[in-house]
């Protein structure tokens, strides 16, 4: 039986309508490809303070989160992920890579032209499935 694990993901969108993107660094599972920043959930923690604390050490800035909106399970060779991303905003700091190689700020139309992990497929494609339907 494999082990399921929740992690929470932050889509992180500034005042130029542009969506920050973290590249894996080579030490990470799932190597050199995108994703939404963000880490596991601990015992007893709930995802929005979660996802709170996890930016605070990966991007070294605060978070204020704002909503659900996509929850998704991928299966891994080796593990289950319950990927939970969340809307939200910076409210204090700049975001830093610490863990990551490097950050993207990505209009939603532009998203789909990085190797995304498998896993934040699914949210990449709801995200610019929700510009076309804010453009309507």
């Amino acid at each position: 039986m494999k082990k399921v694990v929740k992690v929470v993901a932050a889509i992180i969108e500034n005042d130029q309508n542009e969506i920050l993107c973290a590249l894996r660094s080579p030490e990470m599972s799932i190597p050199n490809m995108w994703e939404f920043p963000g880490g596991k959930v601990e015992k007893n923690e709930d995802i929005y303070s979660a996802l709170v604390r996890e930016i605070d050490e990966e991007l070294s800035c605060k978070i204020e989160t704002t909503e659900l909106f996509n929850d998704h399970t991928h299966e891994y060779e080796t593990f289950i992920i319950n990927l939970l991303s969340i809307k939200c905003k910076i409210i204090e700091g700049t975001p830093i890579p610490t863990e990551h190689s490097k950050f993207l700020w990505l209009k939603r139309e532009n998203l789909a032209s990085l190797k995304w992990a498998p896993a934040d497929i699914p949210t990449v494609e709801q995200l610019i499935t929700e510009k076309i339907s804010l453009l309507n």
